[in-house]
């Protein structure tokens, strides 16, 4: 994991509003909105992880979201097979939606 990316977990674990290079998080509420490049990539809130490509699947926004996935939605990841997004979670691989909500 990118220190960036240890970064933004720890802001999101400690509540504090956090901005490096491309990254940012946001606090609103209990809810923790992260952005890569100003485009909305996550909502951390209570115990769930709600993901989003912001538009842009790159391999910056995928290494994001996994940093994400191993701090509060650990045993789920995303992953790309033939230029096509997935999401694997315990209940096995699933096409990736913008919105999906991992617990």
């Amino acid at each position: 994991m990118r220190l960036i990316e240890q970064q933004m977990n720890n802001a999101i674990r400690n509540g504090s509003d956090f901005r490096k290079d491309n990254t940012a998080v946001i606090h609103d509420g209990g809810d923790a909105f992260v952005y890569l490049h100003g485009n909305h990539i996550a909502t951390v809130k209570d115990r769930s992880l709600e993901i989003f490509d912001g538009g842009w699947r790159s391999n910056t926004t995928k290494s994001r979201l996994n940093a994400l996935c191993d701090e509060f939605a650990y045993g789920c990841g995303v992953f790309q097979k033939n230029w096509e997004w997935f999401i694997s979670c315990k209940l096995g691989d699933v096409d990736f939606e913008n919105g999906y909500v991992l617990a």
